[in-house]
């Protein structure tokens, strides 16, 4: 069989804290593992076709946590950012951030603007980070943007043009972790994607961790709410 290439690809990047815990280190330490698995991924999907990439990295109810785990995750995607800018522009990785700006410091938000604008014409692969996200926060914003409109029949697709942003659904979600659960991501979005949940932590998520995703991806019959054909 033919191995079948999801165009987008989404990731709730699920496990930090856990694969830190279980060699007795800080929370802090599975979330600089996290994003350098995060590299692995994004430098190895381009080269089997994959064009968008979606990661939950903060969700709206991770301001819950502890100050100190806050402050280090907003520290760490701060300098992801600024370590990852030159090898982006280089490889062209298209970087984008969905999600609400509220509580985020203005000096990330600025760095994350940044690059977004220099990247914004890059092809090969957009990598959308879904940070201080929640699919139902989204889907609120969308309704209070519409309200401020003349719209005035709703359709599916006229609701899509004001969601973060207008990138293709995704095709595939992942899991890591092995909980079986959405927790409030891509809400609208995945309406029909396929979905895999792996026990693999996300710090040990690699490329062969990848390709088993897609060939159980691959074995799948979209139907989108049709018939199987027979």
């Amino acid at each position: 069989m033919e191995k079948i290439i999801p165009q987008h690809i989404a990731i709730i990047m699920d496990g930090n804290g856990r694969w830190a815990k279980k060699r007795g280190l800080a929370r802090s330490f599975g979330h600089v593992e996290g994003a350098k698995a995060l590299r692995r991924i994004m430098e190895y999907l381009p080269k089997i076709g994959v064009k968008y990439l979606t990661v939950y990295a903060f969700s709206t109810e991770n301001w819950n946590r502890s100050e100190e785990e806050v402050s280090t995750l907003m520290s760490l995607f701060l300098k992801y950012i600024k370590n990852e800018r030159k090898s982006m522009i280089k490889n062209g990785i298209r970087f984008y951030v969905s999600g609400r700006k509220n509580n985020v410091p203005q000096n990330l938000l600025s760095e994350i603007e940044k690059l977004q604008e220099e990247t914004k014409n890059n092809e090969k692969l957009t990598l959308n980070i879904a940070f201080n996200y929640g699919g139902r926060a989204e889907i609120i914003d969308a309704v209070n943007k519409i309200i401020e409109t003349d719209e005035k029949i709703i359709d599916e697709k006229i609701f899509s043009k004001y969601l973060y942003n207008s990138f293709p659904d995704p095709d595939l979600v992942i899991r890591t972790s092995g909980e079986c659960r959405i927790s409030n991501f891509l809400l609208w979005q995945i309406a029909y994607s396929e979905l895999y949940i792996t026990d693999i932590l996300w710090p040990d998520f690699d490329e062969k961790e990848i390709d088993k995703a897609i060939e159980n991806y691959s074995k799948r019959e979209r139907r989108f709410g049709g018939v199987r054909n027979v």
